[in-house]
């Protein structure tokens, strides 16, 4: 049971987005705009997988579990190949691009001045561009801010995994503009 009254039973973020529908709007374009534009050379798999990652970091079951189902669906793996990618990606059969995005994704996620020249440096010689590390970054930010009002607000999530695995091909189909409601 979430800290407030809702005033529904929605899992998650849905719930959150269900009681300040003003709110909704804008937080489903920002994530439309992150993870499905098609004006983007990070693929919606990759985009979902580093939202999946910093939701794994931030130990946000929900967000994790629907991200990671959804990286599952357009990558073409399974949950479990999912987890293993969480719980090391330099040992996933990733490209050294993806793994160089995942690792600025997890200094965000410490906090922002943890990422470093360095980094950036190692994304750009692995091919990264200044728009992929940019989309990176703000994927990764803003999954700390959707974490934290998830969590912050003590939402419940369903623990049965398969849920969110079957709900993937919904959500991606119709992406986050769509209403959270059906």
């Amino acid at each position: 049971m979430a800290y407030i009254e809702l005033n529904n039973d929605l899992p998650g973020i849905r719930g959150l987005m269900a009681y300040r529908p003003e709110t909704e709007k804008a937080l489903n374009a920002l994530a439309e705009t992150l993870l499905r534009d098609d004006d983007n050379t990070l693929t919606r798999g990759e985009r979902e997988l580093i939202g999946a990652y910093v939701s794994y970091l931030n130990d946000c079951f929900f967000c994790q579990n629907v991200h990671g189902a959804l990286a599952g669906h357009y990558l073409d793996c399974n949950i479990d190949e999912i987890d293993a990618i969480k719980k090391d990606f330099y040992s996933a059969d990733l490209s050294s691009k993806m793994k160089s995005l995942l690792a600025i994704a997890a200094s965000v996620q410490k906090g922002g001045k943890n990422v470093t020249e360095g980094q950036i440096t190692a994304a750009r010689n692995t091919g990264a561009t200044d728009k992929e590390i940019h989309d990176a970054v703000l994927i990764a930010a803003a999954f700390c801010m959707f974490n934290r009002y998830v969590d912050g607000l003590g939402t419940w999530a369903p623990p049965d995994r398969q849920f969110y695995v079957n709900r993937a091909p919904q959500r991606a189909e119709e992406g986050y503009q769509s209403s959270v409601y059906k």
